[in-house]
């Protein structure tokens, strides 16, 4: 294993930790509202820290990209941070949440974790060296058609402003599609699509924590990845669709007639 990527496993189990204890007491969590239903708890804070003092102590000159504490330092090496994707999963007592961390070096993604705490799935992934899940070689799926394909998706609950341009993305999928899928932690979604659970996903309004890990990962499953427009600006616009090779294409020529000129990509 890539040192850097040790060092990122070490931390996401820290957080881990700090996650799964806190699932016992659920009720006596502290939580904030940031925005109209998006929640920070005490937890997500907590977790967080733990992950830049893991991360930090080895590596001091490093800068961070985190959710809860936005940006610090100046470095060509930067951690992208989500110490708690699923907070409102989380706070509900739903088994779907996870860490995810992501390494940045001169732009490009090259180290990713992400780790489930409640089922103890570690996926893993070194640009150029493959994406794994405990150790073991993941692949996305094979399968070559969108109509039976499982896709998996995420409601713009947060930013209402193109709901019923996914609405009506989402009832093109349903009607073309084997079923859909939203289980709320878009970082474990794009997990389960390196590792071909899914045949593919899309989601409008993310920011670059919640996809940073699982870009990676999905690309070095054998995967792609892109804008509503297949291009590589997911990280900027928020707007990020993946998929097997040939569900990707697929997926973008479905979602291209609903394309308005404030979900492309700016060039």
């Amino acid at each position: 294993m890539h040192p850097m990527l040790n060092i990122a496993v070490k931390a996401a189990r820290r957080a881990g930790g700090i996650i799964n204890r806190a699932t016992r007491n659920l009720d006596v969590i502290t939580v904030k509202e940031k925005a109209a239903n998006d929640f920070v708890s005490e937890v997500d804070h907590e977790a967080e820290q733990a992950i830049i003092r893991t991360l930090l102590e080895a590596y001091p000159d490093h800068s961070i990209l985190a959710e809860e504490s936005g940006a610090s330092g100046r470095s060509e090496y930067e951690w992208i941070i989500d110490p708690l994707d699923g907070t409102t999963n989380f706070l509900h007592g739903l088994p779907q949440f996870a860490v995810s961390i992501a390494l940045r070096h001169r732009g490009v993604i090259t180290q990713a974790v992400i780790y489930d705490p409640t089922r103890n799935d570690l996926y893993t992934a070194t640009k150029g060296r493959g994406a794994f899940l405990n150790e073991t070689r993941i692949r996305v799926s094979k399968r070559a058609h969108l109509k039976p394909s499982l896709i998996g998706t995420g409601f713009p609950y947060r930013q209402i402003d193109h709901l019923d341009t996914y609405l009506a993305m989402m009832r093109d999928m349903i009607c073309n599609t084997a079923a859909i899928r939203r289980a709320g932690a878009a970082s474990l979604d794009l997990a389960w699509v390196a590792a071909g659970r899914m045949d593919g996903f899309w989601e409008l309004g993310l920011g670059p924590w919640d996809m940073a890990a699982g870009a990676l990962l999905i690309l070095e499953a054998g995967g792609m990845v892109g804008d509503l427009e297949g291009n590589n600006g997911y990280l900027e616009s928020g707007h990020i669709v993946v998929g097997n090779p040939k569900v990707f294409a697929q997926m973008l020529a479905l979602l291209a007639p609903h394309l308005t000129p404030a979900l492309k990509t700016p060039r």
